[in-house]
């Protein structure tokens, strides 16, 4: 029984070793393969409500930066850098590059969506986070437009929540093309359709003036048309005034 045991220890010792020295030979193997696989292929998967990137953008970014993989092997290939490197960029929200055994390397981008575009000393977009993104020429969103004596210092405060107030609200987003912030710093905002300018003042209770507006256009509006008035001013408390687009004496329609 004892020889029987010895010689079953052995056996199964042999069989260890015999695996684990395969094991060691499948790695060694799999290395040099993969030592000599090049990248072939680079396909690249964008998430994005507005194109602030096109894929050729992408190729030359990486070849500027010395990171394109075709070409490479994969071996020396870094999906790590090139996570990195496009990481940083302001407009990318997440980004995840990774290869398979045949070379081929797939990079997939989320990217942030602008909330608003600021134009005034600095021409920039404000996404949904409040991060702020360069704006890109030739590209444009159909987002309200900030203009005026604005900085990015203003936009820490009230004026902050107004616009994106008006960014989030269907039907302002949709009716406000232009806050403007004027020398004095009171605020008006540009309509989409009809011809009133709206004289806002300041931000405060900016969403008391704004419902009282909207119930406004949707009882008044409606039957005495969009372009009767060049000008309604939200500054009184609990009432609009509006002046008339010839001239006549200002009216003063209550909510």
């Amino acid at each position: 029984m004892k020889v029987k045991k010895v010689i079953g220890s052995i056996v199964v010792a042999l069989l260890i070793t015999a695996a684990m020295g395969y094991t060691v030979f499948a790695l060694m193997a799999f290395s040099s393969v993969e030592q000599q696989v090049k990248c072939r292929d680079l396909e690249i998967q964008i998430e994005a409500k507005l194109p602030l990137f096109t894929e050729d953008e992408l190729h030359l970014m990486l070849r500027d930066e010395g990171l394109h993989p075709i070409g490479l092997s994969v071996r020396d290939l870094s999906t790590e850098r090139i996570e990195r490197f496009l990481g940083a960029h302001p407009y990318v929200k997440k980004v995840r590059c990774f290869h398979d055994p045949n070379g081929k390397v797939l990079l997939e981008l989320s990217l942030r969506t602008p909330h608003f575009l600021v134009m005034g000393n600095e021409n920039f977009y404000v996404d949904d986070e409040s991060r702020y993104l360069p704006a890109k020429p030739g590209v444009m969103a159909y987002v309200p437009v900030v203009t005026g004596r604005v900085t990015k210092s203003m936009l820490q405060n009230d004026l902050y929540e107004l616009v994106d107030y008006i960014a989030r609200h269907d039907f302002w987003n949709a009716q406000i093309q232009q806050i403007h912030v004027r020398d004095d710093q009171k605020i008006e905002l540009v309509p989409r359709v009809g011809e009133a300018l709206i004289l806002l003042g300041t931000t405060r209770d900016y969403r008391v003036k704004l419902d009282r507006l909207f119930r406004l256009y949707h009882q008044a509006f409606n039957v005495m048309g969009w372009n009767s008035y060049r000008l309604l001013d939200l500054q009184f408390e609990n009432q609009i005034v509006a002046i008339k687009n010839e001239g006549a004496a200002a009216s003063r329609p209550r909510s």
